[in-house]
């Protein structure tokens, strides 16, 4: 059996760091939704009680490392599943972005072994399940929009924000999001307004989503990585009505409701930056698969 499953990119409306935990993690609340840039993550069920992961991409681990084997495993281990999985990996995303593209495959792969394994999880459980692979991964289980608390895996689901088109551009680097989190000074940080931008979604209002957009982060990976900036700046110079960067970056987006605007940012971009796209907010959460 095989089951084809689409793990959609995310971007961080608003980003904010409340202090550090006891364990070693930040304290954090996040406004994050889901964006049409996915991998497509394909699982063929084995005879054999193995996990493979096959991808073309070079910088995506083919073993324990990778965020989609986890995932594959702790299900195994969790519900004693001999059978083995092949795990196909199409990526779109780009890696190390700050677009959540691995725990996103992360949970492509539970809700898609979910249905193959018959396990009859429901999301928050499988959302469960996934706060134990990565901070990220209970958001992408559901995807959306939604507040993020904890250290990311405690969700409320949002309503979809104002339609438009978000451009993202990221540079040729990488970033350690660990590195970002242990040079933040959170002493010293400006904080966004979480509540602003939530009561700017419930109202459908986009120019306040605009006005509320904030990522404390940033300043962190700008002063490490000077071409983020100056993705910033062009975005702004082409007519972005917002810009900012994503989780730890190095990815940057603008919204933008025209059309018009969308080509003259995209077209500028594309040759100043390696990777440029432009794409659709997704809004709703995911079905069951």
């Amino acid at each position: 059996m095989k089951l084809l499953v689409k793990a959609p990119a995310k971007i961080n409306l608003s980003l904010d760091v409340l202090h550090k935990r006891p364990d070693g993690y930040h304290e954090v609340e996040m406004i994050m939704t889901t964006i049409d840039l996915s991998d497509r993550v394909e699982l063929t069920l084995l005879n054999q009680d193995a996990i493979h992961i096959l991808s073309h991409n070079r910088y995506v681990p083919d073993d324990q490392r990778n965020l989609a084997y986890q995932a594959a495993q702790l299900l195994k281990d969790r519900f004693q599943i001999k059978q083995g999985v092949v795990i196909s990996i199409e990526k779109t995303i780009p890696v190390a972005a700050g677009l959540a593209g691995g725990s996103s495959d992360a949970a492509a792969t539970l809700r898609g072994l979910n249905k193959l394994w018959n396990l009859g999880l429901t999301l928050d459980e499988l959302a469960v399940l996934g706060a134990e692979i990565g901070s990220d991964v209970s958001f992408c289980v559901y995807g959306g929009t939604a507040l993020a608390k904890g250290r990311g895996e405690i969700i409320t689901e949002l309503p979809a924000p104002p339609t438009c088109w978000v451009i993202l551009a990221k540079p040729f680097i990488g970033v350690s999001t660990s590195d970002v989190y242990r040079r933040l000074d959170v002493n010293g940080i400006k904080h966004p307004s979480i509540h602003g931008m939530i009561e700017a979604i419930k109202c459908n209002d986009y120019q306040r989503v605009c006005q509320n957009v904030g990522n404390v982060l940033e300043d962190v990976t700008l002063s490490l990585h000077p071409e983020v900036a100056q993705i910033k700046e062009q975005m702004k110079r082409f007519g972005a009505d917002a810009v900012l960067m994503s989780g730890s970056g190095p990815t940057v987006f603008g919204i933008v409701h025209h059309d018009s605007r969308m080509h003259r940012i995209y077209n500028g971009l594309r040759g100043f930056c390696d990777q440029v796209f432009a794409v659709r907010l997704l809004g709703d959460r995911h079905p069951l698969e």
